[in-house]
């Protein structure tokens, strides 16, 4: 492995893409080390910023021929190390690939470009009376093609689905330049569905250059409502009520305690009760008597479960600031240490208060900090871990609670990730979850693709030191972070 790129290759590359579309200055590099997920990080030996499908393969067919992994990275975003480079790797950013190639209306579809903003093709589309459903909290900043990577999901997943349901097709280059159709403008069609399993396959099989994504109607009517409760788990108990009554809700969400007051004391402040021991963030749309019969639904259940408060936005202005703390949640965090721990996991949602529970008590025994930020309506859990990486001991109070955290999920009958994928923070507890047989079956898929393996190598798949996740030995990634990693 080198740490420098060959001269001869970087100035074949440089003269392909131009001098914005290459780097290899150090400052450059520093900041392309990692994804959000900064307990860990590598620096690239160069990165190469194209401007479109044909210059992505150009460039991928030099690093085939040189035999280099390459890294496919879009704003970083990413909380599980997944566009964090491969060691000896090269950052593919598609950050400049940023356009709409085509809008149709009558069939509600786009062709984007993978560098687009999610939250920007909402905003082009919003006087067709459209919208792209999948609401990641960083959609003001995270791209569609490292949704299509992670198959994101967010607040409103409970009633689109996750970014899998919205890829219609994929142009993809894999690992040595070769360009694919993946899919079309009419979703699945016969035999595999190869748009479905490439979307959440982090990298590790080519690199998006163009999508064409589903568009949804704008619903008719939208209301959101707030209630406020004692304490965590009571508000968890109101959620399991409000999926038994059988409300289909486009999203149910809850902060506890900690969370309101930092995000209170915020920039992000929303308005929440700060007596409140948590609040759960409910949202309605629909045809106007479908919401009207569901909102007084909520208000009764919520009552019912001793809700503390009640509130209900009167207008759009009102509906952004309640969902303006529970977005800016992760940012909030800063202020009660220098480091976070962002997790994620999966419990079935008649098991969120047992979850909650026993984390809660995983945390406290290791005397860590804990927020919680729930997508409640699914069962997908963020125990948000604060600590200071700068203590040795806190920092390994930190790395071992992640461990305890999966397997209390697992144990409930949960499963690792809702959104945020494997990465590099997850591979080793993939044996927790996959018989050796099925993680076999899942490296021969990647190889069908990227038979050399330099395609994002070392994520997702579990290397033979990580397998002694299995016997509850110390574990690859979280081993690593405290021997320091590549830093």
């Amino acid at each position: 492995m080198t740490d420098r790129l060959d001269p001869a290759l970087a100035a074949r590359l440089r003269a392909l893409l131009g001098p914005r579309g290459f780097l290899d200055d150090p400052e450059s590099l520093f900041v392309y080390q990692s994804d959000a997920l900064t307990q860990f990080a590598t620096i690239p030996l160069a990165v190469l910023l194209p401007l479109d499908t044909e210059t992505t393969a150009a460039a991928m067919r030099l690093l085939h021929e040189a035999g280099l992994p390459v890294t496919p990275r879009g704003a970083g975003t990413g909380l599980s190390g997944g566009a964090m480079p491969s060691p000896g790797a090269v950052v593919v950013d598609t950050s400049r690939m940023k356009r709409v190639l085509e809008l149709n209306v009558e069939d509600r579809y786009a062709v984007i470009e993978p560098g687009l903003v999610n939250l920007r093709l909402s905003e082009q589309v919003q006087d067709c009376g459209l919208f792209y459903a999948p609401d990641p909290s960083s959609q003001m900043v995270c791209t569609l093609g490292g949704n299509i990577a992670e198959n994101s999901g967010g607040p409103h997943t409970l009633k689109y689905g996750a970014t899998t349901g919205h890829v219609l097709g994929l142009t993809v280059v894999l690992e040595d330049g070769e360009v694919v159709e993946l899919g079309g403008i009419h979703g699945r069609g016969p035999g595999l569905d190869l748009v479905g399993a490439f979307t959440g396959s982090e990298g590790t099989l080519g690199v998006v250059t163009r999508a064409i994504v589903r568009l949804s109607p704008t619903p008719t009517t939208v209301a959101t409502l707030l209630g406020s409760f004692v304490d965590l788990p009571t508000a968890c108990r109101a959620v399991s009520g409000l999926v038994a009554a059988g409300i289909e809700a486009a999203a149910i969400e809850a902060i506890d305690r900690l969370t309101i007051e930092v995000v209170e004391a915020s920039v992000f402040a929303a308005g929440y009760p700060k007596d409140a021991g948590a609040v759960i963030l409910v949202e309605l749309d629909g045809h106007p008597l479908d919401v009207a019969h569901d909102r007084r639904r909520v208000e009764a259940i919520f009552r019912e479960q001793g809700c503390l408060s009640y509130e209900e936005a009167e207008d759009a202005e009102q509906r952004k600031r309640l969902w303006r703390g529970r977005k800016g949640a992760y940012g909030a965090m800063g202020r009660i240490s220098p480091d976070l721990y962002v997790m994620d996991c999966v419990v079935p949602r008649s098991k969120l208060e047992e979850a909650i529970v026993a984390i809660s008590a995983a945390c406290a025994e290791r005397r860590l900090r804990l927020a919680n930020v729930i997508h409640a309506g699914e069962g997908n859990l963020h125990p948000n871990i604060s600590y200071d990486g700068r203590d040795a001991d806190e920092l390994a109070r930190a790395m071992d609670v992640a461990g305890a955290i999966v397997r209390i999920c697992l144990d409930l009958g949960g499963t690792l990730s809702g959104e945020h994928g494997i990465g590099l923070e997850k591979q080793e507890f993939m044996p927790w979850l996959f018989s050796a047989e099925e993680l076999a079956l899942m490296k021969a898929f990647r190889a069908a693709f990227a038979p050399r393996g330099l395609m994002n190598p070392g994520k997702i798949l579990p290397t033979p030191r990580a397998c002694s996740a299995v016997k509850g030995e110390t574990t690859r990634f979280h081993d690593r972070v405290l021997d320091g990693g590549d830093r």
